[in-house]
């Protein structure tokens, strides 16, 4: 059999609206996933839902800009990365909490995109070391500013209210869309 790291998105009546099959697969301590999950091939996936179009990566595939970007030419309102990321199990020195929320803030401020960073918390006993969860959980504005979050240890439920026709004009006032040079980005799929 083939395992795949997978969500299925619900529409707000409980319908399924499909699966997402995780695209990036980690491979370092305490994130050793290339051992029993396969790349994703279900490719990038936006869901039109009740409330607007939403772009979702799970966990390691919210590193790559690429993947945010990919998302938001499919249309887009919101991209929303369930994650299960927390302490380095080979340095203890190492936390990247901070580094993680700053990504995904930066992939709303280059998008004009609200972005929804969901994780875990708590700590889980799976090598000598262990690996605490940090939480962390936040909603993202267009503008990569923080309008609900949680800390490292709360558990919630965080909501937030976007007008879509206001995220809409905003993201036309940028530019980003309208000014991309697709014929430079070659370098990004193998080509020169």
């Amino acid at each position: 059999p083939q395992y795949y790291n997978s969500l299925v998105m619900l529409d707000a009546d409980g319908e399924a609206l499909g699966v997402y099959r995780k695209s990036h697969i980690p491979d370092g301590p305490g994130y050793q996933e290339k051992y029993y999950f396969r790349p994703g091939d279900t490719g990038f996936k936006v869901w039109k839902t009740r409330f607007g179009k939403v772009g979702v990566g799970i966990c390691w595939d919210q590193w790559f800009p690429e993947a945010a970007r990919a998302m938001m030419l499919m249309g887009a309102d919101v991209l929303m990365y369930p994650t299960a990321i927390g302490t380095e199990p080979h340095d203890a020195t190492l936390h990247t909490a901070q580094p993680w929320r700053r990504a995904m803030q930066g992939h709303a401020v280059s998008n004009a995109v609200p972005v929804v960073g969901a994780n875990r918390i708590g700590h889980e006993t799976v090598t000598e070391v262990g690996q605490t969860f940090y939480g962390h959980s936040f909603i993202a504005d267009q503008q990569g500013d923080l309008v609900e979050s949680l800390g490292a240890e709360e558990e919630g439920v965080l909501v937030h209210r976007f007008d879509l026709d206001e995220l809409d004009k905003y993201r036309a006032a940028w530019g980003f869309f309208r000014d991309r040079r697709t014929d430079l980005y070659g370098a990004l799929t193998g080509g020169k």
